[in-house]
């Protein structure tokens, strides 16, 4: 049986990653922040399945007590400040866990034993103002935050260790992925959880930035495959992962919207507070690198998440 340590598996891509190496037979060890208050919500269904233990990409003495005890054969680094817009309002803190938190865990593999795959979360936010289009493995990246600042350094970081200490290390440049298990906080599981509470005669608009930002958007629950598959490859590599289909934030909210028989022009109200200090305007993956060399093809169209999420939003607040 392998065994498999995930950071960040309280998150929406731990969840699904947990979910698929337990089905393939792993065993699966999370590694979770000590908080005063457990919210497990996304794993809650998998707690008996799973170990779970405290950590912290801020103690690197944590990350090799977690190596020494469990051994795992693959190291998944999922976890990071990951809401762009607070990235401006905690600088500091993104670059600590997001940037200097993959050193961490690379020095403690580096450390404790050399032929661990690791796998880092790296993000389609490194492209920023793109330099190409559509983006791939070898496009100039650019960022836009300190989110995609720090995910740059933990980028470059983990393609050193690689070249440097002959470390099985593999990053996935993963664009704009959702489910229904997404925060609130993000823009897409906003605009879902609005349409259902609006359809629900709950509440009467909703606010958002940018309706002319263009993303790249794919089901988490697909991409997490391209995760393992790159950890099963001969040779470590960077792969770009998304669906070669770009949609402005309006057409999302155009179907999301239409779902429930709703004209989003009637609810929607753009607010000058939700825009970026530094836009990131279109964001479109060229992911045939990994289409010919994992075999990985996404399974869900566009069309069907949006359903799927806002489906989802309804079930949960007719609850």
């Amino acid at each position: 049986m392998k065994t498999a340590l995930i950071t960040g598996i309280t998150g929406q891509d731990g969840s699904y990653l947990a979910e698929l190496l337990l089905s393939k037979g792993y065993k699966v060890v999370g590694m979770a922040r000590r908080t005063s208050t457990v919210k497990y919500d996304r794993v809650e269904h998998l707690l008996d399945k799973l170990i779970v233990e405290q950590g912290d990409l801020h103690d690197q003495g944590s990350l090799l007590s977690l190596l020494e005890e469990y051994k795992p054969s693959e190291v998944y680094n999922l976890a990071a400040q990951s809401f762009v817009p607070a990235s401006w309002s905690q600088a500091l803190l993104t670059a600590e866990v997001t940037a200097l938190g993959v050193t961490r865990i690379l020095e403690a593999i580096r450390l404790f034993d050399k032929n661990i795959r690791f796998y880092q979360a790296s993000s389609s936010e490194m492209f920023g103002k793109v330099m190409e289009v559509p983006q791939k493995e070898s496009t100039p990246f650019y960022p836009r935050s300190p989110y995609g600042v720090a995910k740059v350094y933990g980028h470059w970081i983990t393609v050193n260790y690689r070249e440097s200490y002959d470390i099985f290390a593999t990053s996935g440049i993963l664009f704009n992925h959702e489910s229904p298990r997404r925060g609130l906080e993000f823009v897409t599981r906003k605009i879902t959880d609005a349409v259902a509470r609006i359809k629900l005669g709950m509440q009467k608009e909703l606010r958002l930035g940018n309706l002319d930002a263009r993303r790249d958007w794919g089901f988490a629950g697909d991409y997490v495959e391209a995760m393992w598959l790159m950890l099963q490859q001969e040779k470590p590599d960077n792969f770009v992962i998304g669906t070669g289909e770009t949609y402005a934030v309006r057409e999302f909210c155009e179907h999301a919207f239409g779902y429930v028989d709703l004209d989003y022009q009637d609810y929607v109200v753009k607010d000058p507070r939700f825009y970026r200090p530094a836009e990131v305007d279109l964001l479109i993956s060229d992911p045939s690198k990994a289409r010919e060399e994992l075999g990985w093809e996404r399974k869900v169209s566009f069309k069907g998440l949006v359903e799927m999420m806002v489906q989802s939003d309804l079930e949960k607040l007719q609850k």
